[in-house]
């Protein structure tokens, strides 16, 4: 081995210790690497930051906003409520979630399938209140197989079928790699369904102000309109809109206070004093068409650009103590609308118009940049945290999924790469509005793609050291005389082993012509080995850099590196001992 070998080995090996250690965030790790191969020399200066402008950091970038638009959008809950209003099993739910994404990803890019299906994780999560990390691993595995299942399913499939093509004449077709394909996927899916238990319970982070804010509970005033779906029903069919989050303390009806009772008739026109958190109070609100306390601040369903939600607490010398906002005329002399309030500790049943503010109270003001920084200064109030509050907002629920569906249009059809096609993605849900801009940069998750920016670079050492030409040599020898299924299993596993390092369609491209040059050698037809070559480079269960589903879940899900290894070890060793008969069986060597 030359020195430049030899380094690039030291430090791939010194950072995947260190990933295992778990003592340091993964980033400052990758970090720590990039420095190493640069200060060793094995990384040139002018290739150190190529990583930033990799596709792999904008595809997962891209993804992550899109995943988080179409969340916000309400329809996957919608979706849910209406296909699967009786799915409460975890076990239950998860499976659905894997076999989706697997047979999504047989016919599209598999980051899109899981993309897609993210939110509605998410969804089962805080309905069943489990962490969503119970979700998220399995699905992107589940993704990863479902790509076995057809040429389409992944890259690195098509350029199996050109090397295929290159050497005998003819590709791979559509679904020859069917077979195989879908014997792993059911049985992966079926050891993921049960296996899950293997992974620790993980949060997606520390729990911050802004997410203890989130989960305050609030007190929103709304009245019923004439055209509002909710009109002529019960009560409780309007709380399930909320799973239970919601309740209602107060229904009025003209001069008439009305018990709360779930079997109450709604009708046009009764205000209603609801409870719960500004995301559950948004999804009850919009989902019954309900109309908010307040003079109207948005048109046709737009959200006006400069209408911000600021949360703020009454102080002890402010004026609003004892006052109420009819009395102060809120939304026609400041231009703003008390929205909710919270009074921790009480439950509130009066309209908020009515209700006499208090030194304590977290309320919660709308309107546009101007007036709400005047309100702030006039009332002495103390602002916790802007964030933008979509309660009462009607969106275009619609809207998300069709800009993802032309996205995986324009990839699937070639029209534009996948890169391009997510970034457009996530640039148009930005642009209608579909996230705000001040979550954009929390769905992205720097951590995560300061990462892989930092590996891209440190793992391609091994392709621009010669290493892995290395690595190839080292089998070719070690294959010589052995028995197909051997030979087979070497193959797979070597395969396996690089992936992480190289991006999926490289692993082909390495490890292809290796695997056909052993079938040659050994006097047996290539298609096993080449077969062997496509699902080595697809099932990587190891690391959460070797594909980009794997990082997708990582900082949502909370996992650590050494989190990935404690469920896909096991499946990867399962994929092993079925694909050797499997293959042998469907492409006999001889």
């Amino acid at each position: 081995m030359s020195t430049d070998q030899i380094l690039a080995f030291a430090v791939i090996a010194a950072m995947m210790a260190a990933f295992i250690w778990d003592k340091l965030r993964y980033d400052v790790v990758a970090c720590s690497a990039l420095l190493c191969a640069v200060a060793v020399g094995i990384v040139p200066f002018d290739k150190a930051f190529s990583g930033f402008s990799d596709d792999i950091v904008i595809i997962v970038a891209s993804a992550l906003i899109v995943s988080s638009a179409v969340a916000r959008s309400g329809i996957v809950d919608t979706l849910i409520k209406k296909y699967f209003p009786e799915m409460r099993s975890k076990g239950l739910q998860l499976a659905f979630l894997m076999i989706v994404v697997a047979v999504m990803s047989a016919f599209i890019k598999n980051i899109g399938a899981l993309a897609i299906m993210m939110p509605v994780a998410f969804q089962f999560a805080r309905k069943s209140g489990t962490p969503v990390s119970f979700y998220l691993m399995p699905m992107a595995f589940a993704a990863l197989l479902g790509g076995l299942m057809t040429q389409l399913g992944t890259s690195h499939n098509i350029v199996v079928s050109r090397l295929r093509e290159e050497m005998t004449g003819q590709s791979f077709s559509m679904f020859d790699f069917t077979p195989v394909g879908l014997v792993l996927t059911v049985i992966g899916i079926t050891f993921l369904t049960f296996g899950y238990r293997l992974l620790p319970v993980r949060n997606q982070r520390d729990t911050s102000v802004e997410e203890i804010l989130e989960k305050s509970a609030y007190t929103a005033e709304a009245s019923i309109p004439a055209d509002s779906p909710i009109k002529d029903k019960s009560l409780n069919d309007l709380l399930k809109q909320g799973d239970g989050a919601v309740i209602a303390t107060t229904i009025l009806r003209g001069h008439r206070r009305i018990s709360p009772f779930p079997d109450v008739v709604l009708k046009a026109g009764d205000t209603l004093l609801l409870e719960g958190n500004a995301n559950d109070l948004d999804r009850v609100v919009t989902s019954a068409k309900l109309k908010l306390s307040g003079k109207p601040l948005t048109g046709n369903g737009q959200k006006q650009s400069d209408v911000i939600a600021v949360e703020a607490v009454i102080d002890n010398v402010s004026i609003l103590h004892g006052l109420t906002a009819k009395e102060l005329a809120l939304s026609y002399t400041r231009g703003v609308n008390l929205i909710a309030v919270n009074r921790r500790g009480q439950r509130l049943n009066q309209r908020l118009s009515d209700l006499p503010l208090m030194t304590g109270d977290v309320i919660v003001l709308q309107g546009s940049s101007k007036n709400i920084g005047h309100a702030l200064k006039e009332f002495d109030l103390l602002p916790l945290a802007q964030r933008e509050i979509l309660l009462g907002t009607r969106r275009r629920a619609i809207l998300p999924l069709l800009v993802l569906a032309a996205a995986m249009a324009a990839a699937a059809t070639g029209f534009a790469p996948v890169s391009v096609s997510f970034f457009a993605a996530a640039f148009a849900m930005i642009a209608i509005g579909a996230i705000p801009l001040t979550d954009i940069y929390k769905s992205v998750d720097g951590p995560i793609l300061v990462m892989l920016a930092a590996l891209i670079p440190v793992s391609d050492t091994l392709r621009t050291t010669g290493a892995s030409d290395l690595i190839a040599t080292w089998l070719g020898e070690t294959a010589k005389g052995m028995p197909p299924f051997m030979a087979l299993g070497l193959i797979l596993l070597a395969a396996m082993a690089v992936t992480p390092f190289l991006n999926n369609a490289a692993t082909v491209l390495v490890m292809g012509p290796i695997a056909a040059g052993f079938a040659t050698t050994l006097g047996f037809k290539p298609e096993a080995f080449l077969m062997a070559v496509a699902i080595g480079a697809g099932c990587d269960f190891l690391t959460p850099i070797g594909h980009q589903c794997n990082t997708l879940v990582m900082g949502p899900g909370g996992y650590r590196f050494s989190d990935y290894p404690r469920l896909g070890l096991p499946l990867s060793l399962l994929i092993v001992i079925t694909s050797i008969p499997m293959l042998l069986y469907v492409w006999p060597a001889s």
